[in-house]
């Protein structure tokens, strides 16, 4: 079988480019190894319920606060006002996706990608088959790598590929308890805590039934699971039953290239497309499936690989700002827990919070307040001038 695409990769990133090209009339593939689900916190923004259709069912909870924890334990509670964020998990979130682009006209095809193979004939994609073991190859005219932050695709294929720096992200699904002060079904807890992470940060995200606690770093020798253990202790989550345990790499900045100049085009984690700071990738990974999707449908209408370049050049014109903004304030913040419990002071903001929650829903910088601009870019040289004293006026979240 002869496909004008081959997606490898079957999460949000792959599913959507995939779905995209099959409504556009072209013939493709996705190849998805099957049984993994990715560590993920599971938030998704209004913004992308809206432009990428996504229904009510998959939202198993809906959050409208957010609570920022500092090392000292203190809190402050940012209401999202005007909304929600939505909260899906990832095993049925990813299988809808795919079906999705199965019923759009994408051919869903379940293995391990092996690697990539040129001759006379063209290019051919060479994956290991799950139900048989055996090998397959197939023509494609182009190749989507949308296989995750330690992508084979990007490490044998595009320049760059093999050097994606990146934070190991760990989690575990634990049974929801119920509602009380510590864990609220509506709210999702960051933890700023050199104890938990030294370079990022911990989470208790509700999920419905279920709940995500986990935490992220790229320091070596941390132990994941035992900073986890201490969460779920500092959280009052430790007698909570644990339904399963997840980890895996998250890329800390895009990669300068995408394409390879000739038939492949990376998209999502691949890319590197996870928001710093935040470490945000569900929506990033799906708006770069659909501009990898958008690049490929070009290069096969014009016959030019220069177009597979659309990619990175499209999600940088409308994204690269705000993941410059995201960087300069991880870099800035998540040095130290002095520097940490100035930045949820920071959060007590009213300009802060007001502008961070627009910028995250919208995805996109908010320049229609000049005058908070300002005053939250002074308050920012403040504290990191060490200016003036962390000010509290939240509630104690931890002894």
């Amino acid at each position: 079988m002869a496909y004008d695409v081959f997606v490898i990769g079957g999460g949000p990133s792959g599913s959507t480019a995939a779905e995209d090209i099959a409504r556009a009339g072209r013939k493709v593939a996705l190849l998805d190894r099957d049984g993994r689900i990715k560590p993920c916190g599971g938030a998704i923004p209004p913004r992308l319920i809206a432009d990428f259709n996504i229904p009510d069912s998959q939202i198993v909870a809906k959050i409208t606060t957010a609570r920022m924890i500092s090392p000292t334990g203190r809190a402050v509670d940012i209401p999202i006002e005007n909304g929600y964020v939505g909260m899906v998990d990832r095993d049925k979130y990813d299988e809808f996706l795919r079906n999705r682009a199965a019923e759009a006209g994408a051919e869903r095809l379940t293995g391990t990608f092996l690697r990539i193979e040129r001759d006379a004939e063209g290019t051919h994609v060479v994956w290991r088959d799950k139900a048989s073991g055996e090998e397959q190859r197939s023509a494609t005219k182009l190749v989507i790598g949308a296989d995750g932050a330690r992508s084979g695709v990007a490490r044998a294929e595009v320049p760059g590929g093999d050097k994606i720096p990146y934070v190991i992200a760990y989690h575990e699904i634990i049974v929801a308890p119920e509602a009380s002060n510590s864990y609220d079904p509506t709210r999702c807890d960051v933890i700023y805590d050199g104890r938990i992470s030294p370079d990022f940060y911990g989470w208790v995200f509700p999920h419905g039934k279920h709940a995500s606690i986990g935490m992220g770093t790229g320091v070596d020798g941390v132990d994941l699971k035992k900073a986890t253990a201490d969460l779920r202790e500092s959280s009052g989550l430790t007698d909570c039953e644990t339904v399963r345990r997840e980890g895996a790499p998250i890329p800390l900045h895009p990669m300068d290239r995408w394409d390879n100049g000739r038939d492949v085009v990376l998209a999502g984690d691949a890319a590197g497309v996870v928001a710093p700071s935040s470490g945000e990738g569900i929506f990033y990974a799906m708006v770069g499936g659909r501009v990898a999707a958008t690049a490929c449908l070009a290069c096969l209408a014009s016959g030019k690989a220069a177009d597979l370049a659309l990619a990175r050049k499209a999600f940088m014109k409308e994204h690269g700002t705000v993941f410059k903004v995201l960087r300069s304030m991880q870099d800035a913040y998540y040095k130290s827990d002095e520097r940490r419990e100035r930045f949820v002071s920071l959060c007590h903001d009213v300009d802060v919070q007001t502008l961070t929650f627009e910028a995250y829903m919208n995805k996109k910088l908010v320049s229609a307040r000049p005058m908070a601009h300002l005053k939250i870019g002074l308050k920012n040289m403040a504290h990191l001038l060490r200016l003036v004293s962390p000010v509290w006026t939240g509630v104690k979240a931890r002894p």
